[in-house]
């Protein structure tokens, strides 16, 4: 083998690593938040892959021909895009349970900052993201995620990826995902049931009790103060099912 082909495998290996962990890394929560600048995380990718290769089983040799390249490449973005996108569908617990919390509370026209998020977000949620991601990274739980990237080529080998079976496991995310969101707002329903159903007894009993005004207010109050209890034990639920579905990629 010539340095120049040489050279050449080990340029298109290191594209392939790219295009797998770099394109999982876009949208991977706690490493894609669009808050940290675009030339940051893209740097940040490129030293990683470089960081990686040499861990990381990459094609045996160059394929011969553009198509053969092309293919390869496509299925490690493909994955890569899948990988990420599944995490962040994953977070998006939180931004549902922030959404449902902010109805329950009066708080659902608070719109805050999108942070983590598909779109625009309340207050409730946008802090619940912010606290999600925060421990993400104080509870070192982004090494697993950098485990999982790298662990993931003993699923899918390069150039190997069934579209089916992506597709059905991100379905799969999407209705965990709903199940963990409704499991960290569930306190907020019962809350706004007990309350609401209170303050309606109240109102039949007292007509002239200006109910809106003061369900508002106690919904609010109680709502704050369930917030600061059930929020820890929210986020460690979701953090040990984020790290556990990590796991999955481990064989």
């Amino acid at each position: 083998m010539g340095i120049d082909d040489f050279v050449a495998e080990l340029i298109f290996g290191y594209l392939a690593v790219v295009a797998r962990i770099g394109a999982a890394l876009m949208f991977m929560p706690a490493f894609g938040e669009a808050q940290f600048p675009v030339r940051t995380r893209l740097s940040f990718s490129l030293v990683l892959c470089a960081a990686l290769y040499p861990v990381v089983p990459t094609p045996a040799a160059m394929p011969d021909n553009t198509v053969a390249i092309a293919l390869l490449l496509g299925s490690e973005v493909t994955i890569g895009l899948w990988m990420g996108l599944a995490g962040r569908v994953f977070l998006s617990a939180m931004q549902f349970a922030g959404n449902q919390i902010g109805q329950v509370i009066g708080l659902a026209n608070a719109f805050g900052p999108s942070f983590g998020s598909f779109e625009g977000a309340t207050m409730v949620a946008t802090l619940l993201l912010i606290s999600t991601i925060t421990v993400i990274f104080a509870t070192d739980a982004h090494h697993m995620i950098l485990i999982a990237l790298v662990q993931s080529y003993d699923v899918f080998t390069p150039g190997n990826v069934i579209v089916g079976d992506l597709a059905e496991t991100m379905v799969r995310v999407g209705s965990h995902s709903l199940y963990l969101g409704t499991a960290v707002a569930a306190p907020f329903f019962v809350m706004g049931v007990i309350l609401n159903l209170g303050m309606g007894l109240a109102n039949r009993m007292m007509p002239q009790l200006p109910v809106f005004f003061v369900a508002a207010s106690l919904l609010i109050g109680i709502g704050f103060l369930i917030l600061l209890v059930a929020t820890p034990s929210a986020i460690t639920f979701f953090i040990g099912d984020f790290v556990e579905w990590l796991t999955l990629f481990q064989l």
